[in-house]
């Protein structure tokens, strides 16, 4: 798959734009600095073209300033460079030595305008203001689609990072077509979700979508299931069978787990993609079918090729359009609407814990959400909705406590239940030692007021609920009030 070029973001500053200007003359870096400060302009200034590549590659900018002939790197070679990595960022030309020919060829190379020495500072403010809002307008817009896109045409990816957002874009652009696609990523990451919503949003909706776990099936039976068979064409083949390539025609089929299957089934799969055909086991007939293959692994099918386990002409039919799934560690905004999402998902199959809207009132507490944003997740999205299943069916009432999470995570995160009253160990997590220290604070209010938790609430100088919340949480046992 060919290296995607990333569109980066406007500068965000409390200022109208931040704009870099890259010149070897002092009284035009000052000269621009003035001015541009003056309106309003964050501004930073780079003495050559190296200084300014090394400052384009650290900050982001809504605006560069680029001069023209400069000693050590031209300002074309650092416009070259730019647009390599970056097709959005303005570049405005500024030199003395303006020609026709230059501003083509400056124009060409991507620069979005030319000016030439002296210029004329109103208009050369007018058009940095012009363009810095133009392409604030668009990102804005942008992005509102995709907002838009991802909360009304693919309900149940929850995702807002910047990561998932270009996925769904991906999809959104892949699913009218017929190509075969590769959706490759760690397991539990959503890849046969990603397989339906492309089906979905395809022509081909209203047809069947076929998933088949090629990793759980024999290789004989693998190839009845999908080929299908006539009676007699095995001990066991009693009456004839479709096969799912027969069974999805018009539709879909998806291959989880591509790289399991053996070679036998895999030439007679690359057949399927080529002459869109296939006969039936112990039959000399042949079936037309018209089928999209979408195909998921968390292999790595290219190492398997390279080692003789998968073929590579079939490797090359299946990955014309590549989609890969980020691991839920490099994208963990997205774990809080993940949670939301499997809250209300789990409390209503349970029917608990539901507001007037049927929406979870679940939540965690800060601690343990922390411990969420910190685990490192080796089984993705899918162990995060084990962790919040088990919430919903444990919790007694909200907020979610840290008890509730299998000993795995807390080990995880440093944590070590204990007995109440026991010391703390010698490598003792932050989180033990802050939890230790609260329940020895409040055991103290509560003996000073008689076991009273109203009287303790108010000379620790919290409600009485969150008093509650933490006593519950931190195992305390509340002794009979003495009277």
């Amino acid at each position: 798959m060919p290296e995607t070029v990333l569109e980066p973001q406007p500068a965000v500053t409390a200022a109208k734009g931040r704009v870099l200007v890259i010149d070897d003359e002092v009284d035009i870096r000052e000269s621009l600095d003035e001015l541009l400060t003056l309106e309003g302009y964050e501004v930073d200034l780079a003495a050559n073209g190296t200084e300014g590549s090394r400052r384009l590659e650290s900050h982001a900018y809504d605006l560069v300033l680029l001069d023209l002939m400069m000693p050590d790197r031209s300002g074309m070679d650092v416009l070259k460079e730019l647009r390599d990595r970056d097709l959005e960022t303005p570049i405005f030309m500024i030199t003395a030595y303006g020609s026709t020919e230059t501003a083509v060829n400056a124009l060409k190379l991507g620069a979005n305008d030319y000016f030439t020495k002296p210029w004329q500072n109103d208009k050369l403010l007018i058009e940095i203001d012009r363009t810095i809002t133009q392409r604030r307008l668009l990102y804005e817009n942008t992005h509102l689609k995709r907002a838009f896109k991802q909360r009304y045409s693919f309900p149940n990816i929850i995702g807002k990072s910047e990561r998932m957002l270009r996925v769904l874009d991906l999809v959104a652009q892949v699913a009218p077509v017929r190509s075969t696609i590769l959706i490759t990523g760690e397991t539990g990451t959503g890849k046969e979700l990603i397989a339906k919503a492309i089906h979905a949003h395809s022509p081909r909706a209203e047809f069947m979508f076929v998933p088949v776990n090629s990793g759980s099936l024999p290789p004989d039976l693998l190839e009845s299931t999908l080929f299908g068979h006539v009676k007699g064409a095995f001990t066991s083949a009693v009456q004839a069978r479709k096969g799912y390539f027969e069974v999805a025609n018009h539709g879909t089929i998806f291959f989880d787990e591509i790289g399991t299957i053996g070679p036998e089934t895999q030439a007679k799969l690359l057949r399927v993609i080529q002459e869109k055909e296939f006969q039936p086991l112990g039959s000399n007939d042949t079936i037309k079918v018209d089928v999209r293959i979408l195909a998921a692994t968390n292999d790595d099918l290219r190492k398997l090729v390279d080692e003789g386990k998968f073929r590579q002409d079939l490797y090359f039919r299946l990955n014309v359009i590549n989609i890969q799934l980020p691991p839920l560690r490099e994208r963990k905004e997205d774990i809080p609407p993940l949670v939301e999402y499997f809250f209300t998902k789990y409390c209503r199959e349970n029917q608990k814990f539901l507001d007037a809207s049927n929406r979870s009132v679940l939540h965690f507490l800060p601690e343990a959400l922390q411990i969420l944003m910190d685990h490192s997740w080796p089984g993705n999205v899918r162990e995060l909705e084990n962790v919040v299943e088990r919430a919903v069916v444990l919790a007694s009432e909200p907020p979610v406590p840290l008890d509730v999470f299998p000993e795995n995570l807390l080990q995880a995160s440093g944590i070590r239940r204990r007995a109440d009253g026991g010391p703390l160990p010698a490598d003792a997590s932050l989180f033990e030692i802050v939890a230790d220290f609260e329940r020895r604070i409040i055991i103290e209010a509560l003996e000073k007021a008689n076991w009273s938790q109203t009287e303790a609430a108010d000379s620790l100088h919290v409600p009485l609920s969150t008093l509650n919340q933490k006593i519950k949480r931190l195992n305390i046992e509340i002794k009979r009030e003495k009277r």
